[in-house]
């Protein structure tokens, strides 16, 4: 073999990147916490809990929109187009590495949630608890989530702001929110890198 030959084929090798257990007992862990002080869960969110990482390794950013129901988001909603929502999109990401662990926007009706000015403002971001404790500082509180998996090849922008690799797909994941009186009260889109993210699921099942 040439020396020439050897130099074409010699592919740099990616750094590793921190790898993501979600699974689906996070949403009972985030409901047990939504009525605790905000202080008691500071510092301890759904990303630590996914990674084992510190808060200190973690950069956050969280971006908020005002906006109204397209005909897809009315539909999941059950609510006329047009309708008020707010539009919140999430980063998080290692200090160390140039992407985030995925790429999740989120979607509230404006209605339930202008009660507490504080749920409108994106600089409050990182909450403690997360959304259920949101929700529970205007009465709502989560009798099930739902989530829809697939997985695609990622758009050239997702490849970008992911930092994937050639051929690397994304798994997108559709999580609905509803509450005790059965409304859709949250609707969130994630698109999670294929290469570093293990989706793990327990199902218990009642004895005879």
């Amino acid at each position: 073999m040439s020396q020439a030959y050897e130099k074409t084929t010699d592919v740099p090798r990616r750094p590793a990147r921190t790898p993501a257990v979600r699974d689906n007992s996070r949403h009972q862990w985030e409901k047990d916490r939504a009525r605790q002080p905000r202080a008691a869960c500071a510092g301890d969110g759904a990303t630590e809990r996914d990674t084992g990482l510190a808060t200190d390794d973690l950069e956050f950013h969280a971006a908020y929109r005002r906006t109204r129901a397209t005909p897809e988001l009315a539909e999941a909603f059950g609510v006329p187009p047009g309708t008020p929502l707010l539009e919140r999109s999430y980063r998080t990401r290692h200090t160390s590495e140039p992407a985030p662990f995925s790429l999740v926007t989120s979607y509230l009706r404006r209605d339930l949630i202008e009660a507490n000015p504080e749920l409108l403002d994106e600089t409050n971001e990182p909450w403690p608890g997360g959304t259920q404790s949101q929700l529970h500082t205007v009465g709502i509180e989560v009798d099930r989530v739902e989530e829809r998996v697939t997985a695609r090849a990622p758009t050239p922008e997702e490849t970008r702001d992911l930092a994937l690799s050639p051929g690397t797909p994304v798994i997108t994941l559709r999580k609905t929110s509803y509450d005790i009186h059965d409304r859709v009260v949250d609707v969130a889109f994630c698109t999670l890198p294929g290469d570093r993210t293990e989706l793990r699921f327990t199902t218990r099942l009642e004895r005879w």
